[in-house]
């Protein structure tokens, strides 16, 4: 019978030879994580060099960057852009079972299901014709610079793994964001800025929390994760040295950390102390950049009044205004989240505070890049992670559940056809009917714009050869491009 102090003996061998393993395979450079992180790293220490690595573009880009304004909760499709006369016809009678049988349903499961018309007026606009909400009175003046999409349909019908769906391609938590990979990809044209920003506003119902993962780099390097910078006050903490530092000073700090990095990185050769060298690299030139960045005194009043921000007061207005400023410094990829359309209950009362705070910043903000010869090579992306249900939810007033059946979204910038729109929903604005565009659709759309083939932009990873867009069908939706 084998003792206590053998066992212990044994386990203790076994935890050396593993030890003594691991070293041999770091050591030797052949080990799995050391192999398949390496070869990730390869080229990410410049963007040219990346994109040379990479061979990207494929083929000539029409765009240099995206601004994707999230509306997080799901704004109503039906009260927006997707005008349905037959709602308001039938309103109030029961929801043919033919459209809702077997459909996943969020929370009006079990609940009888009644037809509500829209809570608002539709109304032509520009020289399109395009047919927008009344809520929405300032994006009606770009009608005729947009494409709204109605047909679009997602996999995921609660927030958090649409939001993960609409930002990765998966529902599957840990995948690189479309931030991540265009920088990984493309790299960034400014070496001051992170090449992915992010940031939130606040204002409506409900508003559900976003989690840091959405514009994480999943398997990728962590240098290409999304930099979250605040609304509100100082974008970024501690940009500025403390009282008696000075910038040599912290020059020779850094300096000193990476030499200790780079010796140690040729014993453990992890890429990601590369990615730690090069975000202490960032952090300096960033104690520069930023305080420019955010110093609107350069900013005549007229463009302040045209947005309606205050700078640092945390509103989506002034996140527009800072989105258009880190795109003239070359940031890559630029997402701002507005929480507060979850609109279960008092639909038209949220409605109007969520478009009351984003809706003139929106055309602010496309018509700011267009004056200032911008939007040729932006694309300005607007939507949620779904949209809302054709049937009435009633908590505090009329209100819609989530939708993953049939949404509008919009495109603008970067050789978008305006004053266009694509797809649509059947007569209740429940299925996607016509042109349907999946949200990986979205995703290869947006990467053949950045010169990039969906199908052939992919990284190893546990044995696969993993893309934005997944393993299943996605199409470039060429219609809308001109």
């Amino acid at each position: 019978m084998t003792s206590r102090k053998d066992e212990l003996s044994k386990w203790r061998q076994d935890a050396a030879n593993a030890i003594h393993r691991r070293t041999f395979l770091a050591r030797s450079g052949v080990g799995i994580g050391s192999a398949a992180l390496g070869s990730l790293w390869m080229g990410t220490q410049a963007s040219g060099q990346q994109a040379q690595t990479l061979s990207l573009p494929h083929f000539p880009p029409r765009i240099k960057r995206v601004i994707f304004l999230c509306m997080a909760g799901g704004p109503s499709h039906l009260e927006t852009f997707d005008f349905k006369p037959e709602l308001i016809r039938q309103d109030g009678k029961p929801m043919p079972e033919s459209y809702t049988q077997g459909q996943p349903l969020a929370q009006l499961q079990g609940q009888s299901l009644k037809i509500q018309q829209p809570l608002c007026k539709f109304s032509k606009q520009g020289e399109s014709g395009l047919e927008i909400s009344d809520f929405l009175p300032w994006q009606s003046k770009i009608a005729d610079d947009i494409c709204v999409i109605k047909s679009l349909v997602t996999e995921q019908i609660n927030h958090d793994p649409a939001h993960t769906f609409m930002n990765t391609g998966t529902a599957i938590s840990g995948r690189p964001s479309m931030g991540s990979w265009v920088t990984y990809g493309l790299g960034s044209e400014t070496e001051n800025l992170p090449g992915f920003v992010v940031m939130t506003s606040v204002g409506g119902r409900n508003p559900q929390p976003i989690a840091s993962r959405q514009w994480a780099a999943g398997f990728l390097p962590s240098q290409f994760q999304g930099v979250e910078f605040n609304a509100a006050g100082n974008p970024v903490h501690f940009v500025r040295n403390p009282a008696g530092v000075s910038s040599a000073n912290q020059r020779h700090l850094i300096d000193s950390i990476n030499q200790l990095n780079q010796h140690r990185n040729k014993v453990v050769l992890n890429p990601e102390t590369h990615t730690r060298i090069d975000a202490y690299e960032m952090a300096f030139r960033m104690q520069k950049a930023v305080p420019d960045l955010v110093d609107f005194s350069d900013e005549p009043q007229h463009v302040l009044d045209m947005y309606g921000a205050t700078p640092g007061d945390g509103s989506f207005a002034s996140n527009c205004l800072l989105a258009r400023r880190l795109a003239e410094r070359g940031v890559r990829f630029i997402q701002l989240y507005h929480r507060g359309w979850d609109h279960h209950g008092d639909l038209k009362k949220y409605m109007g505070i969520c478009c009351g705070l984003t809706d003139k910043p929106t055309w602010a903000l496309v018509e700011d890049l267009k004056q200032r010869g911008m939007l040729d090579d932006t694309l300005v992306i607007w939507g949620g992670e779904f949209g809302r249900t054709p049937m009435f939810q009633g908590k505090g007033g009329i209100g819609r559940d989530h939708h993953i059946k049939g949404f509008s979204m919009w495109m603008a910038g970067g050789g978008v056809r305006g004053g266009t729109q694509y797809g649509a929903t059947d007569e209740l604005g429940y299925h996607a009917v016509e042109d349907v565009v999946h949200v990986r659709d979205l995703h290869a759309t947006m990467l053949h714009m950045f010169g990039i083939d969906h199908q052939r932009f992919q990284v190893p990873f546990q044995g696969l050869d993993m893309k934005l867009t997944g393993v299943e069908p996605a199409r470039v939706v060429k219609e809308i491009l001109i």
